[in-house]
C-alpha cells in the first residue's frame, strides 16, 4: 500500500524537446477562451487550453507547429516573438 502522505509530482511534457519534466519546471502557454488570444501562464491556473514547454526559447521554436496542434488554433508570428521575450526575459 502506498504512503498517502507522499505526494506525486505532477509531470508534463514539453511540446519542444518531448522530454518530461516536473510540471513547475515548465512554462505553460494557453489559449484563452473564446478567441482571445493565446499568452503565457504563470500560475498554472488560467482558464484555457495549455500546452507546456521548457523555458527556453530554442524549445519554443521547435514546439511552434506542435504548439497550434496542441491549442487547436493558428498562432500568429507576433504572439511567438512576445513569448521569446517573455521566456528570454523571465530567465536571463
Amino acid at each position: 500500500m502506498s504512503n498517502p502522505a507522499v505526494k506525486k509530482t505532477p509531470e508534463r511534457k514539453c511540446v519542444g524537446c518531448s522530454e518530461k519534466k516536473a510540471k513547475n519546471e515548465l512554462i505553460r502557454i494557453v489559449r484563452l477562451p473564446d478567441e482571445k488570444g493565446v499568452e503565457l501562464d504563470r500560475t498554472g491556473k488560467k482558464s484555457g487550453r495549455g500546452a507546456y514547454i521548457c523555458p527556453s526559447a530554442a524549445c519554443l521554436k521547435k514546439a511552434k507547429k506542435r504548439l497550434e496542434a496542441n491549442l487547436e488554433c493558428k498562432i500568429p508570428d507576433e504572439v511567438f516573438e512576445k513569448l521569446e521575450k517573455e521566456i528570454e526575459g523571465e530567465h536571463s
